[in-house]
């Protein structure tokens, strides 16, 4: 679908002066002047590039710097201020040394606090997850899930709420995970950084949020045909999808101060914010379940988290993101009722059905193109699961075909399923720790 067609709550337009910006002009002085002290000699439509930022918001900057002999015009055009070539001065140099002590960011100015407080509260009230039977079904057609399962998916989903996805391994819970990001509809708009009380947190993440090609939003999304130009310091991304397991940290979940580099970095769930954050694995962490579970009760209620600064300054910043608890642990193992409670759905990843087990088999080997024959399977099930005790796994079919391939591979035989690769697939894959009696001669 082009970003044309997809539903994106548009961040504000452009400033055109400081006040405008949100910005206190000390900040600004600070961002031009560690950008003329890397960048050498630049124009000023190549600094309004670098930082984001309309000429009309830098140029006070400038003027205060030029002002107080810490950066000087070397070339000059009809055109005015824009086309001007600013180059910074030994004593320019000085005073950007110590800016750059304290403070190591140089980039895309950061976005006020009360912005995009104000952008996530438009978002939250325009964007609606339209999730219906049909849609459902055809994001999760790649697996074999019940109705049951799909119809407790469908309305977590559309709520936008938290989700508890539990049940024994290997029955899909990751692949349902992340599948969910599929169901959400629509592009965010994220800033390249906040600021907060001259604080700078660094949140556009190029790995995490997956930026719209300016291809498609004709590099200037849709405000031109309102004769507006977009706010450069936001970048329209399709929805965030971000993974963790067992190495979350309680302290992931805070914004990371870098004492080296003077600025933060945003928490995994801010970084998440509009989009699905999975802690797969819920429970394998670090920390205990019900810590990391505290440290969500207020969020997962409000829809606010409240971080803190090195300062001691505490601040609120909305919260909407899809956070997906999935888990291979029983839930009476890992916390009571009370806690459960704050989570409002939660779904359970049945073990496949005997017919199931056979379409996820006959799926996998279509995939793979390889001949699938039920009779092999049916004499799977009753000559090495039923004598062995195996319960069914959504994940044993593509495992075993996969793994017999791969003897199969390596003995130079064709790749075919037979009853002995299957048979030498289930010896190697399966863990059988009974102690054998001993062979003696």
């Amino acid at each position: 679908m082009h970003a044309s067609e997809r539903p994106f709550v548009e961040p504000p337009p452009a400033p055109a002066t400081v006040a405008e910006s949100g910005l206190n002009i000390g900040l600004l002085i600070q961002l031009v002047l560690k950008t003329l002290h890397l960048a050498g000699t630049v124009s000023g439509t190549d600094l309004s590039a670098r930082l984001g930022l309309a000429f009309s918001v830098l140029e006070p900057a400038l003027d205060e710097l030029k002002a107080q002999r810490h950066c000087e015009v070397v070339a000059g055009s009809v055109l005015g201020g824009p086309a001007f070539r600013y180059r910074i001065s030994d004593a320019g140099r000085e005073r950007a040394a110590l800016f750059l002590q304290n403070n190591h960011y140089v980039g895309v100015a950061p976005v006020p606090l009360e912005q995009y407080r104000s952008y996530m509260r438009r978002f939250r009230e325009t964007m609606v997850n339209d999730v219906t039977p049909v849609r459902l079904r055809a994001a999760f057609h790649h697996l074999v899930l019940s109705d049951r399962v799909l119809d407790q998916l469908g309305p977590a989903v559309r709520t936008g709420r938290s989700l508890f996805l539990y049940g024994p391994p290997g029955n899909g819970k990751t692949a349902i995970s992340q599948g969910i990001a599929h169901l959400l509809d629509g592009d965010i708009a994220i800033p390249h950084a906040l600021d907060v009380d001259g604080a700078i947190i660094r949140f556009f993440d190029p790995v995490t949020h997956q930026a719209v090609p300016e291809t498609e939003t004709g590099g200037q999304g849709t405000r031109l045909d309102q004769g507006l130009l977009p706010d450069r310091r936001w970048v329209r991304c399709r929805r965030p999808a971000i993974v963790v397991g067992g190495e979350l940290m309680l302290h992931n979940l805070d914004a990371s101060y870098g004492p080296s580099v003077g600025f933060y970095r945003a928490p995994l769930q801010v970084i998440a914010n509009g989009g699905v954050l999975v802690i797969d694995d819920f429970g394998r962490q670090h920390c205990s379940p019900r810590d990391l579970l505290n440290r969500w009760i207020v969020p997962l209620e409000t829809g606010h988290d409240f971080l803190t600064l090195q300062t001691g300054l505490k601040f609120d910043i909305p919260l909407a993101t899809f956070i997906v608890f999935a888990t291979n642990v029983r839930p009476a193992d890992l916390l009571d009722e009370a806690f459960f409670r704050r989570i409002q759905f939660k779904v359970f990843a049945e073990n496949p059905t005997h017919r199931d087990f056979l379409t996820i088999f006959r799926n996998h080997c279509a995939e793979v193109g390889v001949e699938f024959d039920d009779a092999i399977v049916e004499g799977l099930l009753r000559d090495y699961f039923r004598p062995h005790r195996i319960p069914l796994r959504g994940c044993q079919p593509r495992d075993l075909v996969n793994q017999a391939l791969a003897m199969a591979d390596y003995a130079g035989l064709e790749r075919k399923l037979t009853p002995a690769l299957l048979e030498a697939a289930c010896h190697s894959y399966f863990v059988d720790d009974a102690e054998r009696e001993p062979e003696y001669a």
